[in-house]
């Protein structure tokens, strides 16, 4: 027979336990925490002044873009790698590591690495292509229990990060893209970063029936880009297209492993957060819009979007061997709604 004391007790351990958690901060802002007061450290006072912003609401951190930095018209902000040396370089890139999934981590630096191909592609073009112009840009005090955020970010990447309290994670706007989407020739040869991608939508579109392309493909012609492009605020898009409650099961689990290879681009405790937000908000209310042709190298676009959630994946540019790719929130972009509740939180006290 289980006493009174003893479930007295019982209850005072889990509260205990409950309450020593919450002194703790997530592994991942530990983690972020460490590897960015360790690039700092490095930094002299010139390269500091490009990459920390003392103020975490500086209008600079919600000023992205994903397009090569000659073309920012606003300025990229950051301190860029080419102004690095090799090993702040390196710290750099552990900071991008310390966020992502190995799987994202290698997504990344694949991307980085395309730019070379991009310059051997284009010879003497009009933008510089450079596997290491990419910038580190940091926002209020790294703190392992505190609130800060930072984004690496340069072409056809822009990976945001907002860190709450030390406890909660905002990796959203976060965008990768790549050119070419398929490496047709030399040493990188059939290489296709994106290619998990592209190839769930075209295998979830080609499996709908006639009846379900009627809703889930709106348009003949994909969209040249992205519907939100850069945008600060992402806002739903019409139509929705096909809804996950109309598919049949084969479907639905094809509707999420798309979802999950975006969210898996950041590390596993911050994606099993982003996928319980979904599961929670209700796979019901999630769904999925084809517009393009169905075929590869056919100029195509899906999305797929949700309560709170929408993706974007664009294949238009280059003769459909160009992909624009986001993930974006529609109220925890870089962060919003977890610092709303911290402020007001900061507020009652």
């Amino acid at each position: 027979m289980i006493t009174r004391p003893f479930l007295h007790r019982a209850a005072l351990l889990a509260a205990g336990f409950a309450f020593s958690l919450s002194l703790h901060a997530h592994p991942a802002a530990e983690a972020m925490t460490a590897a960015a007061n360790k690039f700092l450290a490095t930094l002299k006072p010139e390269q500091k002044e490009k990459a920390h912003y003392a103020d975490l609401k500086a209008d600079a951190r919600q000023a992205w873009h994903f397009i090569p930095t000659e073309m920012v018209t606003f300025g990229r902000k950051g301190l860029p790698m080419t102004e690095m040396t090799e090993d702040q370089r390196k710290l750099a890139l552990a900071m991008l590591q310390s966020a992502m999934s190995e799987h994202g981590y290698e997504k990344a630096t694949s991307i980085m690495g395309l730019e070379s191909v991009l310059r051997e592609l284009e010879k003497n073009g009009k933008v510089d292509r450079n596997p290491i112009k990419y910038f580190v840009s940091i926002y209020g005090k790294p703190d392992a229990k505190g609130t800060w955020a930072w984004r690496f970010e340069g072409h056809h990447m822009s990976l945001s990060f907002t860190i709450v309290d030390g406890k909660e994670i905002a990796a959203v706007p976060s965008f990768m893209g790549t050119n070419p989407a398929e490496v047709r020739e030399g040493p990188k040869k059939g290489l296709r970063v994106l290619g998990v991608e592209e190839d769930l939508g075209r295998e979830l579109v080609k499996s709908l029936s006639a009846e379900q392309r009627v809703v889930g493909v709106y348009d003949k012609t994909a969209p040249k880009d992205i519907i939100t492009g850069a945008d600060r605020v992402a806002k739903r898009l019409e139509p929705d297209g096909i809804a996950y409650a109309k598919l049949n099961d084969a479907q639905k689990q094809l509707l999420k492993k798309i979802v999950a290879e975006y969210a898996n681009r950041v590390r596993p405790d911050v994606a099993k957060s982003d996928l319980a937000k979904v599961d929670k908000a209700g796979w019901d209310k999630v769904a999925f819009a084809w517009a393009g042709g169905l075929e590869r190298g056919e100029g195509h676009y899906y999305r797929v979007q949700g309560p709170t959630f929408l993706l974007e994946y664009d294949n238009t540019q280059n003769n459909a061997n160009h992909v624009h790719a986001v993930w974006r929130d529609f109220t925890n972009d870089f962060g919003e709604d977890l610092l709303k509740k911290h402020y007001e939180q900061a507020h009652k006290k």
